[in-house]
């Protein structure tokens, strides 16, 4: 027996009398995906190209992060799909690009994508994360902390013995990614429920959304999960640089106002006429709620200040479009005209060939800033072509010296820029499949 037929058999035999080791990152398949989901609490899957670069660099990280999960919990599994190989289990989950992190909970696919770090003690921390109730029980008064950064739905129960119990639990595990679940429970629960048992939702603070006490059959999770969710994810929602890469990837035009830090009559005045005026717009339009101190830098690239606040604007992810006053938004009909005419290329129209009305007045169709006049020669002013975030996400603001720049019209200028796009998927991180442009076109990038 030759020297290399030796070491195969000798090799052979000691990996024969090893114990077996919890493997890494489980490799799914159309056979095993389903399966997976079902059989564990909590899935992260890594969905993944072996030629992407950045899914290269993730794979040793994933499964070194698997390893250690694997080994602490029995309910916890890391799966990997090859996208190139299992294209149907791609298609379903919606992914757009490469590598896209999803976790599950119970079989179920959760609303948010995992875009935090990518590190083992990032992933750990994550899971563990999910891993905690979903519920938080109050015995005491004293004890309850409501974080007034968040949703909240509070229950005001007798025990967790009850239905009711066990219905709450059950929404709260399919809608704690964003909302905070409370049970006040027994002696601390006795004065609310003179009432009944019943279920509250609190607001968080800045969000201008009122409290409500749900109604409905307490039995009934999908009635609750509906109210809680509606309550939580309100027609107008706030644009952060937290959540700005979600919002941007549906790839939704944004009509924005953007208000003072304390300002909640304007937000009101917003909230009120959407829902009076655009509510069939749902799904076609995002309406969102900007800080303008937060934003400093798409409204320095409008030509505007904090002192000009509050403005609306429309973002089509190709150029930002200016409400021509906000104190018009009361007026009926204005503001569903505005939505008609950028969805009918009016808005782009009207800026290169403003109304008559809007030349005598040097301003532009629906507000388009008019600080800057062309000079002598006839040149039209610059436009500021930054005002995006820096590269890592956080506000920069306008430089204390810098003028805000001006939109001018005629034949050869633009409406400004875009500047939210800058908060979708950065190619510095993920490989993008065909690619949205954020204006409602799609390029392949492949």
């Amino acid at each position: 027996m030759g020297d290399i037929q030796k070491c195969s058999m000798l090799l052979f035999i000691l990996l024969t009398l090893v114990p077996s080791v919890k493997p890494d990152a489980l490799q799914l398949t159309s056979e095993t995906y389903q399966p997976t989901l079902d059989k564990n609490k909590v899935v992260f899957i890594n969905f993944y190209a072996d030629w992407c670069m950045f899914s290269q660099q993730l794979a040793p990280i994933f499964h070194k992060a698997a390893d250690i999960l694997h080994e602490e919990f029995d309910n916890v599994k890391l799966g990997r799909v090859d996208c190139e190989q299992q294209q149907d289990i791609a298609l379903q989950n919606a992914v757009s690009k490469y590598p896209t992190l999803k976790i599950y909970r119970d079989g179920k696919a959760l609303r948010k994508e995992y875009r935090g770090q990518r590190s083992v003690d990032a992933f750990s921390q994550f899971i563990k994360q999910h891993l905690k109730p979903s519920v938080t029980d109050v015995t005491k008064l004293e004890d309850m902390k409501v974080d007034e950064n968040t949703n909240t739905v509070i229950a005001y129960f007798e025990g967790k013995g009850s239905p009711i119990y066990k219905t709450f639990e059950k929404v709260a595990d399919e809608l704690r990614e964003s909302i905070d679940f409370i049970a006040v429970l027994g002696d601390a629960s006795a004065q609310q429920r003179a009432v009944g048992e019943h279920v509250a939702f609190k607001p968080k603070k800045k969000s201008g959304e009122e409290e409500a006490t749900y109604t409905g059959n307490l039995e009934d999770a999908e009635t609750l999960k509906t109210w809680a969710n509606d309550k939580a994810n309100p027609l107008v929602r706030e644009i952060t640089f937290e959540n700005g890469e979600e919002l941007t990837e549906e790839g939704l035009p944004f009509l924005l106002l953007f208000h003072k830090p304390d300002d909640v009559t304007s937000i009101q005045r917003f909230k009120a006429a959407v829902t009076k005026e655009l509510l069939q717009e749902r799904g076609k339009m995002n309406f969102l709620l900007a800080d303008g101190t937060t934003f400093s830098h798409p409204l320095h690239h409008l030509g505007k200040r904090i002192d000009d606040l509050p403005l609306l604007c429309i973002d089509s992810f190709r150029h930002m479009y200016l409400f021509k006053d906000f104190n018009e938004i009361d007026v009926p009909g204005k503001l569903k005209q505005f939505v008609a005419d950028l969805h009918s290329g009016k808005l782009h129209q009207d800026f290169h060939n403003p109304p008559p009305e809007d030349k005598a007045a040097q301003g532009h169709h629906h507000g388009q800033p008019a600080q800057q006049q062309p000079d002598s020669t006839g040149a039209p002013p610059s436009e500021d072509s930054t005002g995006a975030p820096s590269a890592d996400g956080q506000p920069t603001g306008a430089p204390s010296g810098d003028k805000p720049s001006g939109s001018g019209s005629g034949s050869g200028k633009q409406p400004p820029e875009t500047v939210f796009n800058k908060l979708a998927p950065s190619e510095n991180r993920y490989t993008l499949l065909h690619w949205r442009d954020y204006s409602g076109n799609y390029r392949d990038e492949l």
